[in-house]
């Protein structure tokens, strides 16, 4: 039945369906997952990194996470060519805020700005929509610690955790029942990686496997966004129990 409705984003389906955007959802659903937690100083972004080949040769700029402006990041799960256009999409629009106003966007604002591009690609005919969804962690002084995301029909939501990319529900299963208002960002780092080593395809994590980014305020009271080092993450997946360390052999 749908056949007749999917071959154009501006037709509705009799039951108030737009079946192409459907189908952009289900795309993400192939992607890595990307988890994240806001907890009470900090917001925690964890990516998985899809490695499809050893001879493959990675740039060092992250795959997974993106820094749009000094405070705020965002995780990716899609197609990353669609990312990519989005994300300078939205740098620019931060940086305009920002010449204009002398004053860093709001977080709200700047996900509402890049979700109505989004939203403009499922109304009109001869487009087609973003087959990418995103995990938006930023502080501002109006809210504070905030994180959304977004999807490609433009709808955006305000979360305390959240998962996009495989196996999303199972991994927002998880997250529902061991979040705590209250939970710190090392305790939001460990929860993160608990749920992925639960949720991902991998029999076993790895530095290689994932990215760790944070948004967290420095003693100075200054945004700051850091990435987690490969050295570092081997560390935390030590820590916190998600892999064995490693053992030397003579």
């Amino acid at each position: 039945m749908s056949r007749r409705y999917d071959s154009r984003t501006t037709i509705f389906s009799p039951e108030g369906r737009l079946y192409q955007v459907e189908y952009a959802m289900e795309a993400i659903g192939n992607a890595g997952t990307a988890i994240g937690i806001l907890s009470k100083d900090g917001v925690v972004l964890v990516g998985e990194k899809k490695v499809t080949s050893k001879l493959l040769q990675t740039s060092t700029s992250t795959e997974k996470m993106y820094k749009i402006d000094d405070h705020v990041a965002c995780a990716v799960a899609g197609i990353m060519s669609d990312a990519n256009i989005l994300i300078n999409t939205a740098r620019v629009q931060a940086q305009r805020y920002a010449y204009a106003y002398q004053e860093p966007m709001p977080v709200e604002q700047l996900v509402q700005s890049l979700c109505d591009t989004k939203q403009g690609y499922t109304q009109f005919g001869g487009l087609r929509p973003f087959g990418v969804s995103f995990l938006f962690a930023g502080w501002d002084k109006n809210f504070g610690f905030q994180l959304y995301t977004s999807d490609p029909s433009g709808n955006y939501g305000g979360w305390k955790a959240a998962a996009i990319g495989a196996n999303n529900q199972a991994a927002q299963s998880i997250l529902k029942q061991d979040y705590k208002d209250d939970i710190t960002r090392e305790e939001a780092v460990q929860l993160a990686l608990k749920v992925l080593s639960k949720t991902m395809d991998s029999t076993s994590l790895t530095s290689e496997k994932l990215e760790l980014a944070e948004v967290l305020l420095s003693p100075s009271g200054k945004v700051k966004y850091q990435v987690c080092s490969p050295e570092n993450l081997t560390k935390l997946l030590v820590k916190f129990g998600v892999t064995q360390p490693a053992t030397e052999t003579a």
